[in-house]
Order: structure tokens, then sequence, then C-alpha cells
């Protein structure tokens, strides 16, 4: 069983950044590939980034490539997101999530069994 507390979200004015947290419990983090989802209002949860359990490995939505970087601290058992450049956009609550362990990285939702509460990031134009 793992659970995921995110934390870091707030108001930020546009071209401004923010850094997201998600800790893990357990004792074998490094075995779960880790993502970030965002649900904007009205519209459906997407992916964002996705980090592999031994953090080599990193995907990202085309929409922050560029912009939002994933990375993982196995020793602290947490992920970040680090969001730079932020745009009206990217207004929504962020997610974190963990696939079942010595699962591979994934984009896709169905493979995240373990999901945070979620924390809000408003960005004003």
């Amino acid at each position: 069983q793992v659970q995921l507390v995110e934390s870091g979200g707030g108001l930020v004015q546009a071209g401004g950044s923010l850094r997201l947290s998600c800790a893990a419990s357990g004792r074998t983090f490094s075995s779960y590939a880790m993502g970030w989802f965002r649900q904007a209002p009205g519209k459906e949860r997407e992916f964002v980034s996705a980090v592999s359990g031994g953090g080599l490995s990193t995907y990202y939505a085309d929409s922050v490539k560029g912009r939002f970087t994933i990375s993982r601290d196995n020793a602290k058992n947490t992920v970040y997101l680090q969001m730079n450049s932020l745009k009206p956009e990217d207004t929504a609550v962020y997610y974190c999530a963990a696939t079942y362990p010595g699962r591979k990285t994934s984009n896709d939702q169905r493979q995240y069994h373990y999901w945070g509460q979620g924390t809000q990031v408003t960005v004003s134009s």
C-alpha cells in the first residue's frame, strides 16, 4: 500500500514558477514508476509527466515539454515537478500517481494504481 501526499500548489502569475512535491509512504518507493496528471475545470484528467523507478527515464506531454521537469529522490520517497514559464492554461488540480511495483512508466492513467489527493495550481494572466 502506498499513500501519496502532494504539496507546493498555489497561485502564481503567468511566466512564474512552482515546484510540486509528492511524498510517498512505504519502503520500496524506487520500485514504482511515478506520474503527474492534471485536471482543469470541465476537462478530463490528462497526463503531464512520468518518471521511471530509478529516475533515469522521463516523459512529458507535448504541452509542457521544455517548461516542466520531473525528478525523484528515492532516499526521500519524493517525486517533484518543477514548473517554469507557467501559462494560464496550466491551471488545474495536479495529482501524483504511482504504478504497481515493477511496472513501466506510462502516460496512461489506467496504469497507475495509487493516487494523491491533488494540489491546486492557479496561473493568473
